[in-house]
Parts: structure tokens; C-alpha cells; sequence
């Protein structure tokens, strides 16, 4: 296993989990690595799993039981085809553990951040925007935005506004209106082709909403930029 390693966090756990897991044939294997079970204060050998109950540390600082016992099993999976010289198969485990651990990473590296305060945590601000940057051009729903942070509606709707200072159906309506501007800039479309570019029913539609974030017309906006000729509103 040259080019292949198991991050060092949780070198002293993995043989603990493939105990449970693998079953005798890879037991003395892995523990030959050099790493022991954790041992708990009264002497015993608790189960590694049982490290990431609720009052530990981990669990305090946002990372999920089921994320931690996938990334264990694909860390016992790489150990198995490494053991068994299935180069390929043992890459594609340790790929997917990193995934998930850096995912957790994520989630917990900050304990003072936004999730601490009620607020979405920084991988979840960063799925909801890029799905409503990605989506401008059609509809947005709250409960699909909820869906992508894996919070339910209502959960959700308080962390965005925690995080963002605005609820998600105003957020939505302010980047349409800033995709809406930039096209004004960059393109000689009409209004009523950027509307719809943007999901929003028509060109008055768009006006509507465009006044009230920005504070004026459409029309005047662009006209006061780019010197275009008048359109209606």
C-alpha cells in the first residue's frame, strides 16, 4: 500500500471498527499495523463507534454518527482489497472516505460559526447558493432549497435568515434582479427576454420587482448607464 494512507486521526480506531466488521481472517492484519483499540477508564475496550456518542467532542462539533460509521466502513473496505491486493478496489474506498471526512471537515472545523448561532453551516450556504445561481432561470422552492441543506422547512427558513439577514423567497428575488442587471449591461436584449431569463413571468413582472430592490425603473437604470433608448417599463 505505497501510494495509499489512512488519515492519522483515525488510524487508532479503524482496526476497532474492522474487528467488528471484517471478522477473524483480518483482525491480526490490521492490528499488526501497530495501532491498538482505544482502552476506556475502567480498563475495558469500548466499541469504536461508541467514541462518537453524543457527548463526546466529535458530536459537539456538528459531525453525524452515520457520516463517521460510512467513512469507517469504506476505511475497513480499503484495508480488506489492500490485504487482498485489489489495488483499484482499495483507491476507490480510501477516495470515498475522504470525500465524506472532508465533508464532516466542513461541517466542524468551526465550532463558533453560523450553525453554532443558528445559522446554516458553511457547506450548506454554499449548496443553496450555487442552486439558486444555477436556477435563476426557472422556479425555486423554499421546500427545495430546505431539501439541499437536509433541514426541514421550517428549520430552514430560520437558519437562512439567521445567515443571511433576509429569508430565502427575498434572497431568490435579489439575485434575479442582479442577474437581471448584469444581462441589461452585457446584452441588447430586451426586458421582456430578460425577465424570462431570469424566471420571472414577464416584463412587468420583472419592473415590479426591479423597483422595489434596486429603487427605480428598469428602463431608467440601463438608460442612465448605457445610454439606451427608452423602453416601457
Amino acid at each position: 500500500m505505497d501510494n495509499l494512507s489512512i488519515p492519522v486521526a483515525l488510524a487508532g480506531m479503524v482496526p476497532a471498527v474492522c474487528d467488528a466488521e471484517a471478522g477473524p481472517r483480518y483482525v491480526g492484519a490490521a492490528r499488526s499495523a501497530g495501532s491498538k483499540p482505544p482502552v476506556a477508564p475502567n480498563g475495558s475496550t469500548p466499541s469504536a463507534l461508541a467514541l462518537f456518542a453524543e457527548d463526546d467532542p466529535l458530536a459537539r462539533h456538528g459531525f453525524s454518527l452515520r457520516k463517521v460509521r460510512t467513512a469507517m466502513a469504506e476505511l475497513c473496505s480499503a484495508i480488506r482489497s489492500a490485504l487482498d491486493d485489489e489495488r483499484g478496489t482499495a483507491e476507490d474506498s480510501l477516495r470515498r472516505a475522504a470525500e465524506i471526512l472532508q465533508e464532516m471537515g466542513e461541517a466542524g472545523t468551526h465550532p463558533g460559526n453560523e450553525q453554532s448561532r443558528g445559522g446554516l453551516a458553511p457547506w450548506q450556504i454554499r449548496k443553496v447558493t450555487n442552486y439558486v445561481d444555477a436556477n435563476l432561470d426557472q422556479a425555486i422552492r423554499n421546500d427545495d432549497l430546505a431539501t439541499i441543506a437536509r433541514l426541514n422547512a421550517s428549520h430552514f427558513g430560520r437558519a437562512f435568515r439567521n445567515s443571511f439577514g433576509e429569508p430565502p423567497h427575498e434572497y431568490v428575488i435579489r439575485r434575479r434582479v442582479e442577474r437581471a442587471q448584469g444581462l441589461m449591461l452585457s446584452t441588447s436584449a430586451p426586458l421582456s427576454a430578460i425577465a424570462l431569463d431570469c424566471g420571472l413571468a414577464d416584463q412587468a413582472h420583472l419592473s415590479r420587482l426591479f423597483r422595489r430592490v434596486v429603487g427605480e425603473s428598469p428602463r431608467a437604470w440601463r438608460r442612465a448607464r448605457l445610454g439606451e433608448p427608452m423602453e416601457s417599463a
